[in-house]
């Protein structure tokens, strides 16, 4: 996940609870994202709620967090600013998706820019000040009849976005799966072939023998097709040892 091009700047504007502060943090790191910004928590900071809230992203989100009295000053070093809201589409402004938000702050990144993503307090959102403050606005296509979000869920969105082509190809790498998870390699697949067969024959299955041959073949071309796990195969055996049992 990680790169040599500088990451974006998650600026929280006036939190409210520290467990929504933990949960932007949480989501932060999700996807690679490591610089939290925060504008005059309301309930002070450091924040033992948060802290909890984050867990493992504690260490390597909040301990390093940055807090500033205003937006102005938070938004220090930042040459390209989104203002995530659902509001404020009277201020003349270029309004962006999250997917449209994250391709230009990627093209704001090549260029040498530093970009921030802004996100407005849990109960009202940002403020028209807060908006006259960045360069975009970026709105999250919800229900209009409900387009509040929760400010994890929100930082989550926009994380994701941002991390697209930064993900792992697989959603879990297969050194963390459970073995059973991990897919039988061809060897595996070929000894389950070879048990079938052998007991299939022992059954007299394959009759008559002029036909034995491309029977044998298209049962093992069979098994090849398959999408087969370790604990799928083990299962494969088991069976049909209980079935062959006298």
């Amino acid at each position: 996940m990680s790169d040599n091009a500088p990451q974006p700047v998650i600026i929280l504007t006036r939190p409210q609870m520290g467990e929504n502060i933990g949960a932007a943090a949480r989501a932060m790191l999700n996807f690679g994202l490591t610089e939290m910004r925060l504008v005059d928590p309301r309930d002070g900071w450091p924040n033992p709620r948060a802290v909890a809230m984050a867990s493992g992203a504690a260490a390597q989100v909040l301990d390093r967090a940055r807090v500033f009295p205003t937006l102005a000053e938070a938004m220090e070093g930042v040459t390209y600013a989104l203002a995530t809201t659902a509001r404020g589409r009277e201020l003349t402004k270029p309004v962006f998706t999250p997917a449209t938000a994250t391709t230009q702050a990627r093209e704001e990144i090549a260029a040498g820019g530093r970009v921030a993503f802004i996100f407005g307090p849990e109960r009202a959102g940002l403020e028209n000040d807060d908006i006259a403050r960045a360069n975009a606005i970026l709105t999250v296509p919800v229900n209009p009849e409900f387009p509040s979000l929760n400010l994890g869920q929100a930082v989550l969105l926009l994380g994701y976005e941002w991390a697209q082509g930064r993900l792992p190809a697989q959603p879990m790498p297969t050194g963390r799966r459970p073995a059973g998870e991990v897919a039988a390699d061809r060897i595996e697949i070929e000894k389950l072939a070879d048990h079938y067969e052998a007991k299939l024959d022992e059954a007299g299955y394959f009759f008559p023998p002029e036909k034995a041959p491309p029977m044998k073949l298209n049962l093992r071309n069979l098994w090849s097709r398959m999408a087969l796990t370790r604990a799928d195969v083990q299962v494969l055996h088991g069976l049909l040892r209980q079935l062959t049992r006298r």
